[in-house]
């Protein structure tokens, strides 16, 4: 079993809000992806995909982007990312993507001898929060971080690799000890898979190991619409 990685795809089918007004880099990019997943994935394989999946604002709307995914091959695990306002109820969002793929909000799945855990995450700032709320949300998604550890650990039973898949990086472009990095450590994760940066990279990598942790920028246009491989 193979492990891969993309996010950020913003999807929306009914073409109300295209993509390729951001960029050349946009232009044709579904079908692109489609190619390169094809390409790479067998029915046995996993695919992350770590968040800002439609534009949709509701479930229902939300539903005919999610059936492109139906037509691509392996197990597929989704986050919320912080434009999926379709994403509400959990259950509706499971019963929404099928039996055969998974959606994670706080908690974990483990597939073989891998387990997956996740949920958003929240922007790590340089030095100060902006504001009161900014800080509020912050600790509140450290505290939804830390059940998703939990969760995984609990599945834990003969040292399974353990995957964590937030939307947020979890440090800052400085790439300063975060809270969110304490945690990783705290539960002995060495992969962490991460969205959200576009075309503005600044000091981001699309994979490199900081504070002993492998981490993986995912999002669609920065890695030319191809999904990466997640070295376990």
């Amino acid at each position: 079993m193979k492990v891969f990685a993309i996010s950020d795809l913003h999807l929306c089918i009914s073409g109300a809000k295209p993509m390729e007004i951001f960029g050349d880099g946009w232009s044709n990019y579904l079908e692109n992806i489609k190619n390169d997943w094809l390409k790479k994935v067998s029915s046995d394989d996993v695919v992350l995909i770590a968040g800002d999946i439609s534009w949709a604002m509701k479930i229902d709307e939300a539903r005919l982007d999610l059936k492109y995914f139906e037509q691509l091959p392996g197990k597929k695990i989704f986050i919320r990312g912080n434009h999926d306002y379709w994403w509400q109820s959990i259950k509706g969002v499971r019963q929404a993507i099928g039996e055969k793929n998974y959606a994670l909000q706080n908690d974990a799945v483990k597939i073989e001898d891998v387990i997956v855990c996740g949920t958003r995450g929240w922007t790590v700032p340089d030095k100060d929060f902006k504001d009161a709320q900014d800080e509020k949300i912050y600790k509140r998604e450290l505290i939804r971080l830390e059940m998703a550890l939990t969760s995984a650990k609990r599945l834990q039973k003969d040292n399974e690799k353990i995957i964590c898949m937030l939307h947020y990086p979890p440090f800052s472009q400085n790439k300063q000890k975060s809270d969110f990095i304490s945690l990783l450590e705290k539960y002995g994760v060495k992969v962490c898979v991460f969205g959200h940066i576009h075309c503005n990279i600044g000091k981001y990598k699309l994979h490199e190991n900081l504070f002993g942790i492998d981490f993986y920028l995912t999002s669609c246009d920065l890695t030319s619409n191809k999904l990466q491989l997640i070295k376990l």
